[in-house]
């Protein structure tokens, strides 16, 4: 399935449902679209978000000869607990039968990755939300995985330092949806920056629901700040502002994916040193 994430083609669910986990999982949009999905009949979720559930089938999936980056299970966690070591195999192996594709596998539950050999074509990332789940970066770092990255999103605090030798990609974002969290502009400051100076590729994702003044494209007129809609058509900037962030809550389609004026859009340098493309 095409996707709408920004830093994948397309998505591959051999896997559906999952837990919650960790304070990321709180707004899970996995979830949601899980219940809209079972809503509008759609067999492969009927069992709803609960039920882990395996989709053998899936595994035959033709992904054509074009080189893509594809997305494994973002509808669950490859590494639940309900996810048989076989199964896990299963796809890995699938994986491996297409070289041509980069395959994407993100998980909260990193103690279990280092139970497995990867395909060259398999990036493995850990999600570090907060400065709690840090410790998911170690178990990355013991892996084989030819590019290891971090997601920290939704972030929802400082991470402080971090040491990324070993990693080859950081993205971040804020949290988007329903009861989304704001992100304080320090915490990706800091994420950035670190990035950086490690030289590590760093992907800014959304600012999400909350983004600062900043980040908006606004202007002002008799003392009321309006945000850009499209073209010449815009609406009042009248919304909530974050206590302790001083973010407008404007929703993720007004919000941007500006630092401080610059916009970061880098990938993994394997994919320059290979001739790819995204």
């Amino acid at each position: 399935m095409t996707s709408k994430i920004e830093w994948t083609n397309e998505t591959w669910n051999v896997i559906t449902g999952c837990t919650q986990f960790s304070a990321g999982c709180a707004n899970c949009f996995a979830k949601r679209m899980t219940t809209r999905l079972k809503a509008m009949g759609q067999d492969k979720y009927k069992d709803g978000f609960n039920k882990v559930v395996f989709h053998p089938e899936e595994l035959k999936r033709n992904f054509g000869k074009k080189p893509r980056m594809i997305f494994v299970n973002s509808m669950s966690d490859t590494f639940h607990v309900s996810v048989e070591d076989w199964q896990i195999q299963a796809i890995l192996d699938a994986c491996k039968q297409h070289p041509q594709h980069i395959f994407q596998i993100l998980t909260k539950r990193a103690t279990r990755i280092n139970d497995f050999k990867y395909p060259d074509n398999v990036w493995l990332g850990v999600t570090v939300e907060a400065q709690d789940y840090k410790n998911r970066i170690s178990y990355l770092k013991d892996t084989n995985a030819k590019v290891k990255f971090l997601s920290c999103e939704p972030l929802l605090s400082d991470l402080g330092e971090l040491d990324l030798s070993g990693i080859d990609w950081v993205i971040a974002g804020g949290e988007s949806g329903q009861h989304a969290r704001p992100m304080h502009p320090d915490w990706v400051r800091n994420i950035q920056k670190q990035c950086e100076k490690q030289n590590v590729p760093f992907f800014f994702k959304q600012w999400g629901e909350w983004a600062p003044g900043w980040a908006l494209d606004y202007y002002k007129v008799k003392d009321k700040f309006y945000i850009s809609k499209v073209g010449n058509s815009y609406c009042l900037l009248n919304v909530p502002i974050s206590k302790d962030f001083g973010c407008y809550h404007v929703g993720k389609k007004y919000s941007t994916a500006v630092i401080d004026g610059k916009e970061y859009k880098q990938y993994p340098k394997i994919l320059e040193q290979e001739g790819q493309s995204v």
